[in-house]
């Protein structure tokens, strides 16, 4: 599983998994791209629920383990002004911590073992532990990475937040250069490589 979303969704996740005749057993690792909170809110729950080990980039294992909420800065005005609308009910925000089992390195990391064909890729830029998930297909999930469409952005390209714009284009080009075909952002529609190539 690629992420855990924002808390207290981890029984309907199970119920959409469960539609698609996925049943919480198969799920052996929950793979965090990142630790922001939309993204492992119900990493707790899921965890609980599928007994799968839950996995995160070092930086950002703390956050998962505390229940951490950072947000990063904006990379536009409407990120600036979501940043700040966040930041007012960051207090309200509330989600248990849960043990990482799996802490991941700054570098490839084969999923084979899982069962999976592809590895997880170090790509940091919208945040210091961002990870990407590339299977053999070329297909890429990679969180906040990029965004494609409407709340965040028309069409695909940089993400609303990012600590490190310079990193996180340097990230693209190692996913492209990688065997990246096709990229799954966590907001918005899925795009090809080409449209992200253009960008660069």
């Amino acid at each position: 599983m690629v992420d855990a979303g924002v808390p207290n969704q981890g029984k309907k996740v199970l119920k959409e998994l469960k539609d698609l005749s996925i049943e919480p057993k198969d799920i052996s690792l929950i793979l965090l791209t990142h630790g922001h909170f939309d993204h492992i809110g119900s990493a707790n729950e899921l965890k609980e629920l599928t007994s799968a080990k839950v996995a995160i980039n070092q930086h950002e294992k703390d956050w998962v383990e505390r229940g951490f909420k950072p947000t990063p800065p904006g990379t536009n005005l409407w990120g600036k002004i979501l940043r700040a609308v966040i930041k007012m009910y960051e207090s309200r925000m509330s989600f248990p911590g849960t043990p990482v089992g799996l802490v991941l390195e700054d570098k490839d990391f084969s999923l084979e073992s899982y069962g999976i064909l592809g590895k997880a890729i170090y790509t940091p830029g919208h945040s210091s532990g961002s990870m990407s998930l590339l299977l053999d297909t070329g297909d890429a999930f990679v969180g906040d990475m990029a965004m494609n469409g409407l709340p965040m952005r028309i069409g695909p390209g940089m993400p609303i937040f990012a600590e490190d714009v310079s990193a996180l284009r340097e990230s693209w080009q190692l996913l492209l250069t990688s065997g990246a075909k096709r990229f799954h952002p966590a907001h918005g529609k899925p795009f090809s490589a080409d449209e992200l190539e253009k960008l660069l």
